[in-house]
């Protein structure tokens, strides 16, 4: 009658042939189910009493049975082409004996995955014929795969994760284009371009010569109000519109002189749409129809005062 030997009896066995020197691998540690002050514990002291709803329990978060195994193997530094079976598959039903312990629920999954590594167990612990064992595919194959796959996805799953990602980690900047509206300021106009300006004028006065028998009486105070009717209902005359070249030299200095005046008294103003441009007059409103007015009154009784 053949002796009963338990499993681990037989794996040795199976795995030390005759005449060949056993191989030795060394004690893996069991998983702790907790962890006080730094010191792990496997097992439940005697005395240990613990009320109910006294401990907050915290696990491992597992994403799958794999992860769990992935876990099992990372955590003791096994080498994944070559698993020891039933370590790892004790310490995988010792994890799914303590979640029934603490009543978490548990996916069947897990299950499935603790039949399969018993199932590879079993046909490890099988013997096997010297001829066929070159041939015969380890029954741990499919499982290192199926780990060296899922390890492979986890780590780009983990690459991915740490690349910048929207609204996590970059927030698109948002901002508002606000109009602005710049008003151009108008350049006043300094004595020197009013001075060019009228150089122009007299240049042109120069074009014209005139055979005079008499000389012509000018007065300022009539170029004023002639200036002023210039300007009546116009909002802008440009500067040399208001001279006449064909006056001569006198008539353009006497005109000159008329508008000096008027600025001088406030009834307009010389402008310029851009620097360097050209010189505009502009009416003073309400001060210019005034003047108008006093002027053609002073001129008038001049001209009643020289008669008599």
């Amino acid at each position: 009658m053949s002796e009963l030997k338990t499993p681990e009896e037989a794996e040795s066995e199976h795995a030390s042939p005759a005449g060949a020197e056993a191989k030795v691998r060394p004690a893996q540690g069991e998983m702790p189910f907790a962890m006080v002050d730094g010191e792990a514990y496997t097992e439940l002291p005697s005395d240990l009493y613990i009320p109910p709803e006294a401990l907050e329990v915290f696990l491992e978060a597992f994403e799958g049975p794999l992860d769990l195994l992935l876990y099992l193997i990372k955590r003791q530094n096994i080498d994944i082409l070559d698993i020891p079976i039933a370590d790892i598959t004790h310490q995988y039903v010792r994890y799914i004996e303590l979640m029934e312990v603490l009543h978490l629920e548990l996916a069947g999954e897990y299950l499935l995955m603790a039949a399969m590594l018993a199932e590879i167990k079993s046909r490890m612990l099988l013997p096997r014929v010297d001829s066929d064992e070159a041939d015969e595919e380890d029954p741990r194959a499919e499982l290192v795969r199926r780990l060296q796959e899922y390890e492979r996805f986890k780590r780009a799953a983990e690459d991915i994760d740490e690349l910048p990602r929207l609204e996590r980690d970059v927030v698109p900047a948002k901002a508002e284009v606000v109009e602005l509206r710049l008003v151009k300021a108008l350049p006043d106009v300094s004595i020197k371009e009013l001075l060019v300006a009228f150089k122009d004028v007299m240049a042109r006065a120069e074009m014209f010569s005139h055979h005079h028998i008499a000389r012509e009486t000018l007065s300022v105070r009539q170029r004023m109000s002639e200036v002023l009717s210039a300007l009546q209902g116009r909002e802008f005359v440009e500067f040399v519109d208001l001279f006449k070249p064909e006056e001569g030299r006198l008539g353009v200095v006497v005109t000159f002189i008329a508008i000096l005046e008027l600025m001088r008294e406030s009834v307009l103003e010389l402008v310029q749409a851009e620097a360097f441009g050209p010189v505009h007059v502009r009416a003073i409103i309400g001060e210019a129809d005034d003047s108008v007015d006093e002027e053609d009154g002073s001129y008038r009784e001049s001209i009643a005062s020289n008669d008599s």
